[in-house]
């Protein structure tokens, strides 16, 4: 990235009222090393939220149009999608969905799982009388759109999905934390705390969701064959925790899958190069159907 648009995404930030690169990340850095934080959201046209056996799952709605849910990775919120809110609203009806326990979303004692979280998604779904709608998922929401298409095909049309394996054998060993995700927990943590007013519940939360991270989705192959949807399964070419060899795997697996790779990013592509993304995003959501 050059410094040009370095220094407008960091001025961006400023001005939205959510702070500034991570220090630790200079501008002199690879744009994989760095994580420019995303604009805050506008205020919706109806916000709201469904109870799932005792759990409140939020949702804020935007624009007019197709429906597109926007699923957000682990710890996170809906909120994090705010470079790309605005390359969808003028197109689509956007449902920005808090995952269960995290952003406003609540959680009840039940054991958080990608398929429950599948659950919630129809859940909401089902509340607004939306019959099928595409899915944007990044990581934790590219696990629950996958689940999505192969649990609810009748449910999705399209699935955009970034920074998601199918099973352990695509994690990379685990070592030393990147500084992006050092980052990027910190950044989770402090929306907590705005979203709450507290931190407690965050390392409870943490402690819920491990076990996802570890092993992640557990989905079979045969699975990714049987999905029916049109697919893209995407990442950045330097993935801290994602093998690319499995997400090329995953998109030949999957009938109506295409790959694509943003060059010179990591896990948060969508923040590290959002005209990119966007770009591919869009002309995925709008291209023909395949016959």
């Amino acid at each position: 990235m050059d410094k040009v648009v370095r220094l407008a995404l960091v001025l961006a930030c400023v001005i939205a009222g959510i702070g500034a690169v991570d220090p630790g990340l200079a501008s002199a850095r690879p744009r994989w090393e760095t994580l420019p934080l995303p604009p805050a959201l506008p205020e919706p046209a109806d916000r709201g939220s469904v109870d799932v056996d005792g759990a409140r799952i939020a949702y804020a709605i935007y624009g007019k149009g197709e429906p597109v849910l926007l699923l957000h990775g682990g710890l996170g919120n809906s909120g994090h999608f705010g470079f790309q809110l605005p390359a969808l609203v003028d197109r689509f009806q956007v449902i920005a969905i808090d995952s269960r326990g995290q952003g406003r979303s609540t959680r009840t004692a039940a054991t958080i799982t990608y398929d429950l979280m599948a659950t919630d998604v129809i859940a909401v779904l089902d509340h607004l009388h939306i019959a099928r709608a595409s899915v944007v998922g990044w990581s934790d929401g590219g696990e629950v759109a996958l689940k999505l298409g192969i649990k609810f095909p009748d449910r999705v049309n399209r699935l955009f999905v970034f920074g998601a394996n199918y099973d352990a054998s695509g994690s990379k060993a685990r070592g030393s934390r990147a500084a992006t995700f050092t980052a990027y927990m910190q950044k989770c943590r402090a929306d907590y705390q705005r979203a709450l007013r507290t931190t407690k519940g965050f390392d409870e939360l943490t402690a819920a969701l491990l076990p996802l991270w570890r092993t992640p989705s557990g989905i079979t192959k045969d699975q990714l064959r049987a999905i029916q949807a049109p697919v893209v399964i995407s990442d950045g070419d330097h993935d801290e925790i994602i093998l690319i060899e499995q997400i090329e795997e995953m998109a030949r697996l999957i009938p109506h899958g295409k790959l694509v790779i943003f060059a010179d990013t990591s896990h948060f592509a969508l923040w590290q190069d959002p005209a990119g993304f966007n770009q591919a995003m869009l002309e995925f959501l709008t291209e023909p159907a395949p016959p």
